[in-house]
């Protein structure tokens, strides 16, 4: 049922305003960060705002309070009695939701690991042993290294040719034409993010996946989407791609787990399995009941904030309404952050501020900014951030995970800041304030 207090919210449809995004009313924002741990100060070192969830969210109270449940049983979930049969629902029902609600899959099946990082490899791995027709596999430079390695690492063991697709240094994204370039018939895999987790750029894989099928109707497509899932709906039908995968510590869960969906036509394909399971079973020894009611609790909780504007009884429908009111709230945080207001300057605005691969269509913009300030090297600038209470994460050619992308967006690195829905007006405007008491500074 729709709570009147926020039907205003209802009203224009999923185009309004998309600009500026749509702020959720204040009362309705303190409910929410309420029910995530933490989100106001570290219980050890006291007061802080929480501007790194690129590198793992707030946690959803409820998810933690889930796992922390299940794990207290001994009982195996493999057991035909009351309670290994009640620590078996949360795997099997977990599996269905994740599949259905999450990922928008229809079919397929789910492969979960201890990371998200390992899923890629091991299904990437797969499909490139498996197919014996195709001479190249293409990926992007912007990718996350365990996305872009592991087409690297199967190129290099299936002896194909391993080709790279530079990223648009003015938006900071991926652009289709330029994908285009790098595919061809004998193209077997083609593997490009959902989301940029440095310049917060979507990329449009729903096109690029129909145009790489135009080229080549057998190729197969992966999606990255650890970094865009807290943000906006998977929609792997929509987007027609046969791998995408999440980390639910990105996404308000827990860490040691990450989950993959796969279609129907890799999930049969020969993969390590127990012998006389099914074909599509990529699950291999007793997974932790835990971590799939964590991971349920997340679902729920989407679904509740999209009850508050829809009336459907369909579980998918309101996790996609929910996850379309997270996305507005979060552009609306982005827009507040870029532009300020009459009492603080945005960081467009502010000097000695620099906002990297900025663009101003926020509609192709997940809640991620790549900045600097001049005159500050970016890990004494993430002190300077933390001695003020704020805690942001610095991206540099130095790190592993960071030169790669960072050259090919052509900058020389990055603070990167990423706030979550549950924030409010207030919180970005102490970091505006903060940031410019900063620069100011140097």
């Amino acid at each position: 049922m729709i709570n009147p207090k926020y039907i205003e919210l209802s009203k224009g449809g999923k185009n309004m305003n998309t600009e500026k995004g749509i702020w959720f009313p204040d009362e309705y924002q303190k409910h929410l960060k309420a029910q995530f741990c933490y989100a106001d100060e570290d219980p050890l070192y006291g007061p802080r705002l929480f501007f790194e969830n690129s590198g793992g969210s707030l946690r959803l109270r409820k998810a933690v309070e889930a796992k922390a449940a299940a794990e207290q049983f001994p009982d195996c979930p493999e057991r035909n009695y009351a309670r290994g049969l009640k620590l078996a629902d949360y795997v099997s029902e977990g599996t269905k939701e994740i599949l259905e609600v999450v990922f928008g899959a229809k079919s397929g099946a789910l492969v979960s690991e201890l990371s998200a990082s390992q899923t890629m490899f091991k299904i990437v791995d797969t499909i490139m042993e498996n197919v014996k027709w195709g001479t190249n596999a293409v990926t992007s430079c912007l990718e996350h290294p365990s996305a872009h390695d592991a087409v690297e690492y199967a190129c290099m063991k299936t002896g194909r040719e391993f080709r790279e697709v530079p990223a648009n240094q003015t938006t900071g994204g991926i652009d289709v034409d330029e994908v285009m370039k790098y595919v061809d018939k004998d193209t077997c895999l083609l593997s490009i993010m959902a989301a940029s987790n440095i310049s917060g750029n979507v990329m449009d894989i729903k096109e690029i996946s129909r145009r790489a099928r135009e080229i080549n109707p057998e190729i197969y497509i992966v999606s990255d989407a650890v970094q865009h899932a807290p943000h906006a709906a998977i929609d792997v039908e929509d987007w027609d791609v046969d791998v995408s995968n999440i980390a639910p510590y990105k996404f308000f869960g827990v860490r040691g787990c990450g989950y993959a969906y796969v279609s129907d036509r890799v999930a049969s394909m020969m993969h390590h399995k127990l012998t006389h399971k099914d074909a599509n079973v990529w699950q291999l020894g007793t997974p932790s009941p835990g971590n799939f009611a964590a991971m349920l609790e997340v679902i729920d909780y989407v679904c509740t904030i999209g009850e508050h504007f829809i009336h459907s009884t369909d579980k998918r429908t309101l996790f996609e309404e929910g996850m379309h009111r997270i996305h507005m709230q979060e552009r609306a945080i982005l827009y507040r952050m870029l532009e300020g207001t009459d009492e603080v300057p945005g960081l467009r605005h502010i000097p000695g501020v620099e906002v990297y691969v900025d663009m101003e269509d926020l509609t192709w913009k997940d809640l991620i900014i790549a900045m600097g300030i001049k005159g500050i090297d970016y890990p004494d600038c993430v002190i300077e951030y933390m001695k003020r209470g704020v805690t942001v994460f610095e991206r540099v050619r130095s790190s592993m995970y960071s030169k790669r992308i960072v050259e090919t967006l052509g900058i020389p690195g990055a603070i990167r800041v990423s706030p979550l829905h549950c924030h409010g007006k207030d919180d970005v405007d102490k970091f505006l304030k903060v940031t410019k008491e900063i620069a100011e500074s140097v």
